[in-house]
């Protein structure tokens, strides 16, 4: 087995424009100082903590735990204690994508500061939701495709973060692969159509005809089409099978490596986590890094 992984992200690309905050819609100082302001002369003064929603594409924290240490760890080290001088308003879409718009509407409503997006669908959902209220994306894809932004250099709009462009690496997962396996010529691609990766698979492809290697796309959009999909990875004469960067198939990584190892057929993954569940292979970023660094996102913001 090997693991290729790298401990920074590839092809990460910084949003240059950060979103300003009024005073009035986020107050808050690092070190658990909170600013405060008389509501007349001789009345106590009121804090108030600022509040951040975040749109978790997996079922609950425990699910979460690794990428939503990685915020809470990059938040401690600018000085922001849980229930001190943050509020983190987490929610949980349970890789069902359709529900990140009532989700985003719901954290709006709540009136948060700040909206964090751990994928670039919930980020989709939260610009549809609001305007108003700056959105840090994590764990991007295309922010200009996918309408976030304007541009890279000036993005313009309220949505900023960070942009793990993995269309970039879709030449290398499969020149990866032929040089692992001998006289490789079919390739299986694990798909998620209820996500828009169409840039992604369309990469894959031009790859695979440069490569010439006949490449056979699966489609798996729920858990329970998952052994469907392995049988057609079978029937396909497949001799490894590549997955597209999707969170339900991150949530779903350990039986997805199972039925590959049952099947005989190695597997490539985007994040060291998929080797960890028992994939051959990994290649792309630091995905818990790009969390720590949203923090800091979050902080600029603020100040």
């Amino acid at each position: 087995r090997q693991w290729f992984s790298l401990p920074e992200p590839i092809g990460c690309r910084l949003l240059s424009r950060e979103v300003n905050m009024t005073r009035r819609e986020f107050i808050g100082l690092i070190g658990g100082i909170a600013a405060a302001w008389p509501l007349n002369a001789g009345a106590q003064q009121i804090t108030k903590v600022p509040r951040i929603g975040v749109l978790w594409h997996a079922g609950n924290e425990q699910e979460e735990a690794m990428n939503l240490g990685a915020l809470r760890k990059g938040l401690n080290d600018l000085g922001y204690v849980e229930g001190k001088n943050i509020e983190l308003m987490n929610r949980f879409a349970d890789e069902h994508y359709d529900r990140f718009d009532a989700l985003a509407a719901e954290l709006v409503e709540a009136k948060v500061d700040i909206i964090v997006a751990s994928v670039q669908s919930a980020a989709v959902s939260a610009k549809r939701a609001t305007t108003k209220v700056p959105i840090v994306l994590a764990y991007g894809g295309d922010f200009v495709t996918a309408g976030l932004a304007q541009s890279l250099a000036h993005p313009g709009g309220n949505v900023t973060g960070l942009s793990s462009i993995l269309i970039d690496l879709a030449a290398k997962y499969l020149k990866i692969l032929k040089d692992s396996i001998p006289n490789l010529s079919v390739v299986a691609l694990l798909y998620n159509p209820k996500v828009n990766w169409r840039a992604f698979v369309s990469e894959v492809q031009n790859a695979a005809d440069s490569l010439r290697i006949s490449l056979h796309v699966v489609e798996v959009g729920s858990l329970d089409q998952l052994r469907e999909g392995f049988s057609a990875i079978v029937n396909s004469h497949a001799q490894a099978v590549l997955l597209t960067p999707d969170g339900l198939f991150y949530q779903q990584r350990k039986r997805i490596a199972d039925l590959a190892i049952a099947n005989g057929v190695p597997t490539i993954g985007w994040m060291g986590e998929v080797v960890e569940a028992g994939a051959l292979m990994s290649y792309g970023a630091n995905t818990p890094d790009l969390f720590r660094r949203a923090a800091t996102y979050v902080d600029k913001i603020g100040r």
